[in-house]
């Protein structure tokens, strides 16, 4: 009974309150009715939210700090999701019925097949990333700092190895994501280990193929029909990827209770999701200033929530590793050279060097302590 009501908190907490943190940048812009863009913008919320509240009760080194953030986060994050679900229910008369796929819902025979294709692909890599065992060195460490972390209400003061005491390990310590799994183990009374190797992959598997699925959307806009193909290629892709232990394929099946997993497979290409939109809306905002329309303002209206969503994305790479503070900014980075220089708008350089800052804070943050 302790497992099936644990198994049930999980379901709230790995899909429930994500989908209803996402809520809220969907109703500002306009995506109510697509719970895919709810449920990856609810994670990115999620985990902006744990790094802010993580990192201060890390560097204070109070007593009993992993029981606080425990009540902390849990606190906040319902509070998020309490508002996410007024404005869902707010714009429900707008959006009376929830989907995935826009447009004509009329697919042909191939088409279905094709879905059916993916769907089994993807069912088969969930089957695979939690039945196989899996041997992974950084496993030694990791789930080790899960485990000692929610066992000892302490972060970071002990050595995962021994569990002898330590001084506060901030290599770690600024990108606290095994604290995240020690708080999912809290809450729902379950072993870390088994939290970490079935209930995570299972809901950041299709996190990743989600944030595919929206990418594919952007791709294809006009032939909605391609879109299962590309994500049964991009299947087969990752299934046939572990042709090392480094790549980005191992990391999402392999090892996607570590952070760097997350990292390469959701929070970066979430930040590329993010980039096609506002410059999809950005297209729109000149689009419409040549023809005279009124809808610029509409637009401009929209883009702000992208901007910020950006901005929380980029926090939530810190969360991931302490290498995610470079290497989103690189990315961000170029592509806001780019963007500006090819739109002629220096203001999307400045905005997205704006939605680096707090990675540049982390990063700062890391040399100084």
């Amino acid at each position: 009974m302790k497992a099936v009501m644990g198994c049930l908190i999980l379901c709230i907490w790995l899909v429930g309150i994500p989908l209803l943190t996402g809520a809220i940048p969907a109703f500002f812009t306009k995506r109510h009715r697509n719970p895919a863009f709810m449920w990856v913008s609810g994670y990115m919320i999620s985990w902006a939210l744990f790094q802010l509240e993580t990192v201060p009760l890390v560097l204070t080194h109070i007593s009993r700090s992993f029981a606080a953030l425990v009540k902390i986060f849990g606190i906040s994050s319902l509070a998020v999701a309490a508002a996410g679900a007024f404005l869902l229910i707010r714009s429900r008369k707008s959006a009376s019925r929830l989907s995935l796929v826009r447009g004509d819902t009329k697919e042909s025979r191939t088409n279905r097949i094709y879905w059916g294709i993916f769907f089994a692909l993807a069912a088969l890599q969930l089957v695979l990333a939690v039945a196989m065992n899996y041997q992974d060195g950084d496993d030694a460490y990791y789930v080790a700092v899960s485990t000692l972390t929610e066992s000892s209400n302490t972060m970071y003061e002990k050595m995962p190895y021994s569990m002898g005491v330590t001084g506060l390990d901030l290599r770690h310590g600024l990108a606290p994501f095994p604290v995240w799994i020690a708080f999912l183990a809290r809450i729902s009374g379950l072993p870390t280990v088994s939290v970490a190797h079935v209930a995570v992959p299972l809901a950041l598997i299709p996190t990743t193929y989600l944030i595919f699925y929206q990418i594919g959307g952007q791709l294809f806009v006009k032939k909605k029909e391609k879109l299962p193909l590309f994500l049964s290629f991009t299947a087969l892709l990752t299934i046939f990827g572990n042709y090392s232990i480094y790549t980005a394929e191992n990391f999402m099946l392999a090892r996607s209770r570590q952070g760097k997993a997350a990292l390469g497979s959701i929070v970066i290409p979430m930040a590329f999701l993010l980039y096609m939109l506002i410059l999809e809306q950005t297209q729109l905002q000149d689009e419409s200033a040549s023809q005279g329309s009124p809808g610029k303002g509409k637009y401009k209206r929209t883009s702000w929530m992208l901007w910020l969503l950006l901005w929380v994305t980029v926090l939530a790479a810190c969360l991931c590793t302490t290498m995610g503070t470079m290497l989103i900014c690189l990315l961000l980075g170029t592509a806001g050279l780019c963007s500006a220089f090819v739109y002629r708008k220096p203001g999307l350089a400045v905005k997205t060097a704006l939605c680096c800052t707090p990675a540049l804070v982390y990063a700062v943050l890391y040399f100084l302590v």
